[in-house]
């Protein structure tokens, strides 16, 4: 690789003599960086045989990148109190003329970081060293204020606009976002005390929101105190969320987890998360605003997802699914001291559907409900709704799965004259707590069929007889972002 195309900071001549950054893809491409080293200090003579390496990481991802540079390069500096919005902004902007010529990669090293929003390029990977800390700002002028999202027509906060997330993109093509398990810390409870208090005039910043994109990778992140939601991808598609830690009070208000939202092929997988509010949330707009954008969530797998959120749930679906949710897959699921296992949030109004949904090898420990279903869910964006739009809710299945010590097996609520239909759950064993509710299973509005459920579900999911016992439904075929394979991508920072 020529030397030129891996050199970029904005640094003098000297300085640019000084610092050589080279990313090494393929074994055969360590030889020619190996050559080139060995050229280089031949023709500086003495001074750069004293050359050696200060850094050097490997991580997989979709892509590897031809060009890289530091933070450091252009300002930063990692004191935990100097704002470096700046920084990171004009790195980005410097980076991106390499978009097309195989990418770059914005290089974060140990330290904190302090700063504001900023936004991603195509083409382009941040990566953060293992004790990185990017600390989010508590200047408000550091956070642009966006128009809220179509789909939903209201700030989640607010009913005016949002502040962007602390890490941002828009129509973007193949962007990384990963690290050696660094932090990105959201210093939520500037913003947690402002929403208790009724002072935010516009919705709280996500830490992570990537919109009307495509190959988007999240992965091997601790990511901490978010002001509102975590990882948010949004009208998007081919994403991969991968080896994320999340933390939050178990109080914090909407701290949710991960949020595909209008958003298709996506795979969440190896994620642990506590949180304030639902672990994974799939969404598809909000009422009126949702159905007439109308772009659904589909084709999304969650696996081995750790979860721990006393007040709400390891995966909800909705409530705002008027966009529609179908085919989602969720499997070996660990729910711990959490409110309930799946919930499907949705009302008279909602319009979209929720079909077409599998869970399997799911164990929870210390429930309020294994399953819970409603169609009352009763935040509306405005007035202006459609009380004649009714959601569809139909093919959700359960299968394989153990619990204990849980205060209720199920508490499934349709909508009168709209039921929830096709609804099986097979191969399940609830253990109840020793103050459990004396009737285990509440259904209204509902219908399906169990095999080999206990406790024994309700009359409106009646067992099959033995010699009809059968498995849910779970598909064997793979959805095409499970095909993507990932490169091994390393890079080596060093002082001549």
């Amino acid at each position: 690789m020529p030397c030129n195309k891996s050199l970029i900071h904005p640094l003098s001549a000297t300085a640019m003599e000084l610092l050589w950054i080279s990313p090494v893809k393929p074994r055969a491409a360590n030889v020619v960086t190996v050559l080139v080293v060995l050229a280089l200090l031949s023709v500086k003579g003495a001074e750069s045989r004293k050359g050696r390496i200060l850094e050097s990481f490997e991580y997989n991802a979709m892509s590897c990148r031809a060009h890289s540079a530091s933070i450091t390069d252009f300002g930063g500096v990692g004191d935990g109190q100097t704002s470096n919005t700046k920084a990171f902004q004009d790195a980005i902007d410097h980076l991106s003329q390499y978009a097309s010529d195989g990418g770059s990669q914005l290089y974060v090293p140990a330290g904190k970081w302090l700063t504001g929003s900023f936004s991603l390029t195509s083409h382009f990977t941040l990566f953060l060293h293992k004790d990185a800390v990017l600390l989010a700002s508590q200047n408000l002028n550091e956070w642009p204020l966006l128009k809220p999202l179509p789909s939903y027509g209201r700030g989640r906060d607010a009913a005016a606009g949002r502040y962007a997330s602390l890490i941002f993109g828009t129509n973007l093509t193949d962007v990384i976002i990963a690290g050696d398990n660094g932090t990105i810390d959201g210093q939520g409870a500037f913003w947690w005390q402002k929403f208790h208090q009724g002072k935010l005039k516009y919705t709280r910043p996500y830490l992570i929101e990537i919109m009307y994109s495509d190959g988007i990778q999240i992965s091997n992140l601790t990511l901490l105190n978010s002001p509102s939601w975590n990882v948010h991808p949004v009208y998007s598609s081919d994403i991969l969320v991968q080896g994320i830690t999340i933390l939050a009070p178990v109080r914090s208000p909407n701290t949710d987890g991960i949020n595909p939202d209008s958003c298709t092929n996506v795979k969440i997988e190896d994620c642990y998360i506590v949180s304030g509010d639902d672990c994974v949330a799939v969404k598809s707009g909000w009422d009126e605003y949702g159905i007439a954008f109308g772009m659904p969530t589909k084709q999304l797998i969650i696996r081995r997802l750790t979860c721990i959120s006393p007040y709400s749930a390891t995966i909800a679906l909705g409530s705002e699914m008027s966009g529609g949710i179908q085919d989602v897959r969720a499997e070996d699921i660990t729910a711990i001291n959490t409110e309930s296992g799946v919930r499907i949030k949705t009302a008279v109004g909602r319009g979209g559907y929720v079909k077409d949904i599998y869970v399997k090898r799911m164990i929870m420990h210390t429930m309020k409900w294994a399953f819970w279903m409603t169609g009352n869910y009763g935040s509306h964006a405005d007035k202006n709704y459609d009380p004649n739009a009714l959601p569809v809710i139909q093919g959700i299945n359960y299968r394989d799965m153990v619990a204990d010590n849980v205060s209720m097996a199920a508490r499934l609520e349709g909508i009168s004259g709209d039921p929830f239909k096709e609804i099986c759950i097979s191969n399940v064993t609830i253990g109840m707590a020793a103050k459990a509710k004396k009737i285990p299973w509440t259904c209204t509005e509902i219908e399906g069929i169990t095999s080999g459920v206990t406790p024994r579900p309700c009359d409106l999911l009646p067992d099959q007889r033995p010699e009809e016992l059968t498995e849910c439904d779970f598909p064997p075929e793979d959805i095409p972002i499970d095909s993507v394979k990932l490169q091994k991508c390393s890079y080596g920072m060093h002082y001549m």
